[in-house]
């Protein structure tokens, strides 16, 4: 495979794992939390990003080096759904704004924290396939789209 082709495939493929996750949530009504969310911002950047490579084109010095930035976004995306799956399995506790519970708050708080309350929690598994959440298969799609990004960096001439 040429290595110049990679920015055209993490385009294409941060897109395709966007509408994955629009199909979840507009066609299943799988509501997605706030940690879902900040998963998809990396397939945004990548794709930005991917973008800039391709304006950039073959023959820049520069290309190389936002291949390397792509990795970096899906190597942040990565890490943001190994936080997620860390949550959902209780390894760990998500932020404020992810998980439920209202022990020790006012009355006050407790109505600030219903009003600005999380389209849904991340400690909750939307959905799962073979003991698998969605915030695993995308962690494990993200680690397989920077190992090729980085690929693509290693193979493009210096």
């Amino acid at each position: 495979m040429d290595p110049h082709h990679v920015p055209w495939l993490t385009a294409g493929s941060s897109l395709a794992a966007l509408c994955v996750a629009w199909l979840s949530q507009y066609g299943f009504g799988l509501a997605p939390c706030h940690l879902c969310l900040l998963q998809r911002d990396a397939y945004w950047a990548a794709i930005a990003l991917s973008v800039v490579a391709i304006v950039l084109g073959r023959r820049s010095p520069w290309r190389r080096w936002v291949i390397a930035l792509i990795g970096v976004a899906f190597l942040t995306g990565a890490g943001i759904a190994l936080h997620h799956v860390g949550v959902e399995q209780g390894w760990w506790e998500g932020a404020a704004s992810c998980v439920g519970g209202i022990s020790g708050l006012s009355g006050a708080d407790l109505e600030a924290a219903i009003m600005n309350a999380p389209v849904t929690r991340c400690d909750e598994v939307a959905f799962e396939l073979f003991g698998i959440s969605m915030a695993g298969y995308n962690g494990l799609l993200s680690l397989a789209l920077a190992a090729f990004a980085f690929w693509g960096f290693a193979r493009t001439a210096r």
